[in-house]
């Protein structure tokens, strides 16, 4: 297995700068494992799919406005991209340009007009160390300032701007920790979820904060030398209940985006010596190649991913490689649109 395995190439025009309206009306490919079959619908078709008793695994968390702006001593313009909390006010991001910031340097974050009350003081953020492939660990004077004087990152293959930022988060997040959306879950409409409920179909809420290492490109040919960066999870006891009951009435777990089988793939690896699902809580750095045992992800729905990444090595782990390429060939072909704000996949 190597790295070059999982490369495709993609027309420019397939990348998609702007989300489907309404969000559910994306196209869906379906695939089935068992007898390779690929179908094509519109994503709210995805119920006729799913039955009663099955449940949707969702991905809550929030993307917080993690691109903050600011000037240095000097005058010259910084740019601040959050990456992980490790405490109050202390973040992991990278800062740009890198070279030119030194550690114990203080930026002044931009405030606009909006800020005008706030002390320049309060708007420090002092680079304290170096780390790897980057990465800076920043202190902020006044984290409470944060929501307002960021920006909610785009994915930088997206040029096109974004004129309502509640299109990069999906319509039941609700935990704030994010630096890029759990993509597989935009194509939701609330109308959706509803219908799909009163069809007899269990949501389970989990909690993955996704981190921009997720979507960067393995560098090395050898994919099992990768290091994959940890990303926060939490599964609580409610939806360790609606998980573990599926699986005893012989339901499908659907996981809804990467994020999610990561998260309750680590959680059913924590918890085989006990045989049953336990909730977790704390880092989940479970890297999912080809070869890997499925605990509880029985289907998937993700988006189409960028090439020599790790979302593609899980998607291919899970469905096979030799199928997974017919049907990006396949997508190429139909016109269908790829990446955060791209169509979907139905992998059953």
């Amino acid at each position: 297995m190597r790295t070059s395995d999982f490369d495709y190439s993609l027309p420019q025009e397939l990348i998609a700068q702007t989300p489907v309206e309404p969000r559910d009306n994306s196209s869906l490919m379906v695939l089935c494992r068992g007898g390779g079959d690929i179908e094509h619908r519109r994503f709210h078709e995805i119920g006729e799919y799913l039955g009663p008793g099955d449940v949707l695994v969702l991905n809550k968390s929030r993307v917080i406005p993690a691109r903050l702006v600011g000037r240095r001593r000097s005058g010259g313009k910084v740019e601040v991209l959050l990456l992980r909390r490790l405490e109050p006010c202390l973040w992991e991001a990278l800062v740009r340009p890198s070279n030119r910031v030194g550690v114990g340097e203080a930026i002044t974050l931009a405030g606009g007009s909006a800020l005008d009350w706030a002390a320049p003081q309060s708007r420090e953020v002092q680079v304290l160390e170096r780390r790897e492939e980057g990465v800076r660990t920043v202190r902020f004077a006044d984290e409470s300032l944060l929501q307002a004087l960021g920006q909610v990152p785009l994915p930088p293959y997206i040029r096109a701007s974004l004129e309502d930022p509640e299109r990069y988060q999906t319509v039941y997040g609700r935990e704030n920790g994010s630096v890029a959306a759990p993509t597989a879950g935009l194509h939701f409409t609330t109308k959706l979820l509803e219908r799909l409920c009163s069809d007899g179909i269990g949501l389970a809420f989990v909690t993955l904060h996704v981190g921009l290492d997720t979507f960067r490109p393995v560098r090395v040919e050898d994919p099992w030398q990768h290091h994959i960066h940890s990303e926060y999870g939490e599964i609580d006891a409610a939806a360790v209940e609606v998980l573990a009951s599926a699986k005893a009435r012989g339901n499908r777990v659907i996981c809804v985006g990467t994020t999610t089988v990561r998260l309750i793939e680590q959680a059913a690896l924590a918890s085989r010596e006990s045989g049953t699902l336990r909730p977790f809580k704390g880092p989940a750095d479970l890297f999912i190649l080809p070869g890997h045992h499925f605990r509880y992800t029985d289907c998937l729905v993700t988006n189409f991913h960028l090439p020599r990444t790790t979302l593609l090595m899980m998607v291919c782990a899970f469905a096979g490689r030799e199928l997974i390429d017919r049907a990006y060939r396949e997508a190429i072909a139909a016109g269908y649109r790829f990446y955060s704000f791209g169509d979907a996949m139905l992998i059953l």
